[in-house]
């Protein structure tokens, strides 16, 4: 859309108590953020979470406290959580202060206000060593074939070496050097690659995978469905596919509580020395590190806190 039309689309809303019309302003959204230097992943987030706010700007008008009466009127919603929330909040933040620094708005209408508060404690939980023993189990017991032992190599990634789901989905062949026993992984928001040390067990895994499903270049781990076959697979293809296997043993768990269960157990392993931990995990902040660490000593402190009321006999 050219700087003309985009000027059109958006005088239309400028500060009326007139309803706006949504198509033009989907429109705009999705070539703001299509022009934005973020990955293809944020940039479809930023466009699929908008609408909410452009609905919003269709029944209420765009005015100078708009922004904070869509933060209000999702803190009424009972049903969404607050890290929800608050990626609505930013994708409307991110449009509209971009709306400013073209001018197409007079003021930043986001200035000094704030997202919604976050616990920083974890919602979910991650498995346990028994659960992630059940899956061991059932990934040993499984006849091999090509699927069964791409889900074996995925296990072994998510379990051993505590991959985000996206950094599983980006990984080529040619990432992979056995000799050195790394791989070369492109993390979250990230450009480069980054070289991880493998464990034993997962390269012997990987070298089985490769030579038994006769995976020699490109996507390491590629669909076996009649619509897609040998496409790269999808985060959404991984958390399927987990999801099967937890359907199988009864795990009430996300795809991500691999990392937790990975994170939590380097935690505990290195007694809280967590700058060498952050080296395996590879989290550029301490800080949610600590979170783990705490998590870990308060679980470990509730035998004491049980004991404080003992005498207590409801």
């Amino acid at each position: 859309m050219h700087q003309i039309a985009i000027q059109r689309s958006i005088k239309a809303i400028q500060f009326s108590n007139s309803q706006a019309d949504f198509t033009n302003l989907k429109q705009l959204s999705q070539e703001i953020f299509s022009q934005l230097d973020i990955s293809t992943t944020t940039t479809k987030d930023y466009q699929y979470r908008i609408k909410s706010f452009l609905h919003f700007i269709e029944s209420h008008g765009f005015k100078n406290n708009t922004y904070l009466a869509f933060k209000k009127e999702l803190a009424d919603l009972p049903n969404i959580s607050v890290a929800t929330k608050n990626k609505y909040l930013i994708s409307a933040k991110v449009f509209l202060k971009e709306l400013f620094r073209q001018g197409l708005i007079p003021i930043d209408i986001t200035s000094n206000i704030k997202g919604f508060n976050q616990s920083r404690k974890h919602k979910k939980q991650g498995l346990n060593d028994r659960e992630v023993l059940k899956v061991i189990e059932y990934c040993n017991s499984l006849v091999r074939t090509p699927q069964n032992m791409r889900l074996k190599a995925i296990v072994a990634l998510l379990t051993l070496q505590g991959l985000r789901q996206i950094e599983v989905i980006r990984l080529n062949v040619k990432d992979l050097d056995f000799a050195q026993m790394v791989a070369f992984v492109r993390g979250k928001g990230q450009d480069d690659r980054e070289p991880i040390y493998l464990h034993p067990r997962t390269v012997r895994i990987l070298k089985q995978y490769l030579k038994e499903c006769k995976v020699k270049d490109g996507a390491l781990f590629r669909s076996r469905s009649n619509n897609s076959r040998n496409a790269r697979l999808t985060t959404k293809s991984i958390r399927c596919i987990v999801k099967s296997m937890f359907e199988v043993l009864n795990i009430d768990r996300s795809t991500h509580g691999f990392r937790h269960y990975f994170t939590t157990k380097l935690v505990k392993h290195y007694k809280g020395d967590l700058l060498m931990v952050s080296q395996y995990t590879r989290h550029k902040s301490l800080e949610m590190l600590q979170v783990y660490n705490d998590a870990i000593i308060q679980q470990e402190d509730l035998p004491n806190f049980y004991e404080a009321f003992n005498e207590i006999r409801l």
